[in-house]
């Protein structure tokens, strides 16, 4: 009898379970989420009497100070007989020692203030970054005064910074990746800073002097600006300023033209053969610059076709679909002043070059041919949107961003509006701005790998086909 109850009990606990409906699954790309609200946070600016230009955003979360000082100048003033300059001045900056430090004093004062310091070029401006604790704040704007007022690039580390200048130079052809970049670069830009590398004998030819011109060029309170962000009040940071900086006077900067770009190039072939198993490749061509009012469509437009990763049109076909690379990709390097490159790019089996090479290009022509689907719109905008967030991680990335934006002239509105100009381009735009500045016939073709296996097959698009020999000289 109580196995027979035991059995009836277990029937209607079943009968009763299978009256209960399981919830519906509902599929990742189904779910709903509330609108995104994001504001730029404020940061504060003013300017000292001098001109220096001052940025901050306070954050008292830890007893830590991070400062970025951005100066006018850069290797695109650098003149073509003197390539490498700026990259040799940085590098002295930086260890050469300040005021009354010699480079060993400063090293070790950093050090035992756990404070880094670094002094980087790029083609507009130089930057000194510098992180430290709250503590030593006073003395860090002290060493950076120094650093900007009374540089001592000191011999042996001008020597120092030429060896290792010299030794990247020497080994300029190890990373076929590099050499690529390079070539591109040479092919788009000829006789233009833009397509300009430091070679071994000029570089061997720099002295002390051009770097004290280059000082006496730049280093001035109204061509620096200066971001500061982390555990400072506001006042504490002016009145370290004005102690260090108020009696250095302000200077007229002599402006400076920027070398005009070359005509575009020919479309051509450009190959570097190298003995390895994968090429390297790019495509290139002159692209757009920040003031350009197409910018938002074809930030859209090259999402879609190879900025998106794995949701881009030439890593779906190239990588997922066949298998020929594990990486293919499009940007465009949107200039600050000129305009910069558009690049696509890819690495794959020396055999399979020419097929990735005339995948690339088709990708590119179907942008121009054919208007993209409204799903590849919605997830590109979406995508564009939502990533945007991300560049503003931290509290330095926010009061940087702001700083340089101010520096290169951006329209005061560009962060608070970014959204909505790429939420507002249309499928009708991004075909628009494909076919205006997408031109896979024009695009300069680079490619490093053995070339016993693709020089053939490429020979067939009917371009020019151009070696080039590898020197490390």
């Amino acid at each position: 009898m109580k196995r027979i109850g035991f059995f009836c009990s277990l029937l209607l606990l079943l009968v009763g379970c299978s009256r209960i409906v399981a919830p519906q699954q509902v599929r990742p790309d189904q779910l709903s989420f509330p609108k995104l609200h994001f504001s730029f946070p404020t940061v504060v600016k003013q300017q000292l009497k001098n001109g220096m230009r001052v940025y901050l955003k306070e954050d008292h979360e830890l007893p830590l100070v991070e400062i970025s000082l951005l100066i006018g100048g850069g290797s695109i003033h650098d003149p073509l007989d003197k390539t490498g300059l700026s990259e040799l001045f940085a590098a002295t900056l930086e260890t050469g020692g300040a005021g009354d430090l010699s480079p060993l004093a400063l090293e070790s004062e950093l050090a035992a203030m756990a404070a880094e310091l670094s002094v980087s070029s790029s083609t507009y401006s130089y930057s000194i970054d510098m992180s430290l604790r709250q503590q030593d704040l006073q003395r860090g704007i002290e060493i950076l005064a120094d650093l900007l007022r009374r540089p001592r690039f000191a011999e042996d580390r001008l020597e120092l910074a030429r060896k290792q200048l010299l030794e990247s130079i020497a080994r300029k052809n190890d990373d076929p990746s590099s050499i690529a970049s390079r070539l591109l670069a040479e092919a788009v830009y000829p006789h233009h800073p833009f397509g300009s590398f430091p070679q071994a004998e000029v570089v061997r030819s720099f002295s002390r002097d051009d770097l004290l011109q280059l000082q006496q060029r730049y280093l001035h309170p109204n061509n620096v600006w200066i971001a500061v962000s982390g555990d400072v009040k506001q006042q504490q940071l002016l009145t370290l300023l004005k102690q260090n900086f108020a009696d250095w006077p302000a200077v007229e900067i002599a402006g400076q033209a920027l070398p005009p770009l070359p005509p575009p190039p020919t479309a051509r072939i450009i190959i570097a053969d190298k003995d390895i198993s994968q090429s390297s490749i790019l495509l290139g061509q002159p692209g757009i610059d920040k003031d350009n009012p197409d910018l938002f469509a074809l930030r859209v437009a090259n999402f879609i076709l190879g900025g998106g990763g794995f949701n881009s049109r030439m890593m779906r076909e190239i990588r997922s679909n066949r298998g020929l690379a594990y990486s293919v990709y499009s940007y465009f390097q949107v200039g600050r002043r000129l305009p910069g490159l558009f690049v696509a790019g890819s690495e794959t089996k020396c055999a399979t070059t020419a097929e990735v090479v005339t995948l690339m290009r088709q990708a590119i022509a179907l942008m121009r041919d054919k208007p993209v689907s409204a799903a590849e719109l919605e997830l590109a905008k979406r995508s564009l949107i939502n990533s945007f967030i991300f560049a503003f991680n931290d509290t330095h990335s926010i009061v940087s961003r702001k700083l340089r934006l101010d520096f290169f002239a951006y329209p005061p509105d560009y962060l608070e509006t970014y959204r909505q100009k790429v939420a507002a381009v249309t499928v009708a735009d991004v075909q628009r701005v494909a076919r205006k500045y997408f031109h896979p016939k024009q695009l300069q073709i680079v490619l490093v790998g053995d070339s016993r296996l693709f020089s053939a097959a490429v020979s067939a698009f009917g371009l020019p086909v151009e070696t080039v020999e590898l020197r490390n000289d």
